[in-house]
């Protein structure tokens, strides 16, 4: 296929850019990863499908891509900037820091694979970063963009970099001290609005290396400055994220690489919005806190969730709902009843097939417009006049944009014993007439979170969602 131009929208000139390849044999993008010191959460999860979609796209239409995450395996400093918030999670677990990231990031790795998303090409881990990190510190403090405070922390001089701002719009003379995840230190700091980029180790004795300024370990933006120029051979086409690494993390990336560079170091950068769920911000402290791993426990296929966030458009912030995932479960389910029975008709109109899937692919060349493509494919799946076996080429298709496993064959179920069992006993009653015995071991069943139907085959049985 041709490279065909996507269009999205760039934060940082704030309208629809093409993503182009800089260097014309492929799209290098680096999308920011995880903090492994939890599971991540539904609301990350949408951010971290934003780059998948975006890959599989490009390579539909015949882009190469090379596409990095890095892992965040280092940790940075907690919002009340007590503790490292690897650190904090290896106490509270007793377990070693490193051990608790690749517990996290195993997790992080198999959250993925349950909404179908492509892994990156790869994830390089901070840990094993660190003289990247130093190298590009010391090159930034050779071009007078950083320096050594007085308490042995190298910093970056914010009012070095002339165009510090140009992401989020904050400017430098109106930024207060102290703003999030950049407290002030105690006067060693030039000016309030600089930046760690090598922290002194202190008292800290855990998760810390040697370096010409002393043992310390490494300010957060300066992993994904350091990572992304080393792996992407000093240039990014699309920087993603989610919009609440904008500032200050992206706009202080922004303004190491191209201070290490001398020129712009980034094409794109590209933004997914926030998550709601059931109208709130989801926080610990209100106790609504969804994992992919609640799905599960619930019966709901993970892949209805990656069907919400397509429901919606990445750069709109979105509410989230059990109903809705529930609602999405059954479509999917639906499609993958229909796909079965379309693929027995064989008379395939190519000229419709083609038609119908450049539309959806306009949409979603469209700056994504995930919503409007999905509308469509419900319309060919109502339609009348679309023979069943187009509607099969065409959702066949199409199901390596939307990653919805549509052709997969239903999703596999496992009773315990016990419940195997009752269903026996209850098909047994059926069987003899016993129809009050029968309808005990449907609510017996019930509460074990099965629903049994009836229909011309006998009975069969579905989670309860």
């Amino acid at each position: 296929m041709s490279n065909e131009e996507i269009l999205l929208f760039d934060t940082k000139s704030r309208q629809l850019q093409p993503l182009t390849s800089s260097d014309g044999k492929r799209l290098r993008i680096y999308s920011c990863g995880p903090t492994v010191y939890r599971d991540a959460h539904v609301g990350n999860m949408r951010t971290f499908l934003l780059g998948d979609l975006i890959t599989r796209l490009a390579k539909h239409l015949g882009h190469k891509v090379e596409f990095i995450q890095n892992i965040t395996d280092v940790g940075h400093m907690s919002e009340d900037f007590v503790e490292d918030k690897i650190l904090a999670q290896a106490k509270a677990e007793s377990k070693d820091p490193f051990e608790i990231a690749r517990i996290y990031e195993d997790r992080f790795h198999k959250d993925l694979a349950h909404l179908n998303i492509t892994p990156a090409n790869k994830y390089p881990k901070a840990s094993e970063c660190i003289d990247l990190m130093q190298k590009l510190i010391t090159l930034l403090i050779s071009k007078n963009h950083a320096y050594v405070g007085t308490d042995s922390c190298v910093y970056f001089s914010a009012q070095s970099f002339d165009t510090y701002g140009a992401i989020s719009g904050n400017r430098l003379d109106s930024l207060k001290p102290g703003h999030r995840f950049e407290y002030t230190e105690d006067g060693a700091k030039r000016f309030h609005a600089d930046w760690a980029l090598w922290k002194a180790a202190g008292e800290r004795n855990e998760m810390i290396w040697d370096s010409p300024w002393g043992p310390g370990f490494p300010g957060w933006h300066v992993e994904c400055s350091a990572m992304s120029l080393h792996y992407l051979d000093d240039y990014v086409d699309l920087h993603l994220g989610g919009i609440d690494l904008r500032f200050p993390h992206h706009e202080d990336e922004r303004a190491q690489s191209n201070s290490a560079l001398g020129k712009e170091s980034v094409a794109l950068w590209v933004h997914g919005e926030h998550l709601l769920f059931e109208g709130k911000k989801m926080a610990k402290s209100s106790g609504n806190v969804v994992l992919v791993s609640d799905l599960i426990a619930k019966h709901i296929d993970p892949l209805a969730l990656r069907l919400c966030f397509l429901e919606n458009r990445y750069r709109s912030q979105m509410d989230l709902s059990w109903d809705s995932l529930r609602a999405a479960h059954l479509l999917i389910q639906r499609w993958r009843e229909k796909i079965k029975l379309w693929q027995s008709d064989k008379s395939v109109d190519q000229v419709s097939v083609n038609e119908l899937i450049n539309e959806v692919i306009a949409d979603f060349k469209q700056d994504l417009d995930t919503p409007r493509a999905l509308q469509k494919l419900r319309t060919i799946e109502k339609s009348e006049e679309i023979k069943d076996s187009t509607k099969f080429k065409v959702f066949s298709i199409l199901d390596n944009l939307f990653g919805l496993n549509l052709l997969m064959q239903g999703t596999q179920k496992v009773l315990d014993t016990h419940g195997q069992e009752l269903l026996a006993k209850r098909a047994m009653a059926r069987g003899l007439g016993d129809f009050a015995e029968s309808d005990r071991l449907r609510d017996e069943l019930a509460k074990l979170g099965v629903a049994v139907r009836d229909g011309k085959e006998g009975q069969s049985w579905d989670w309860h969602i």
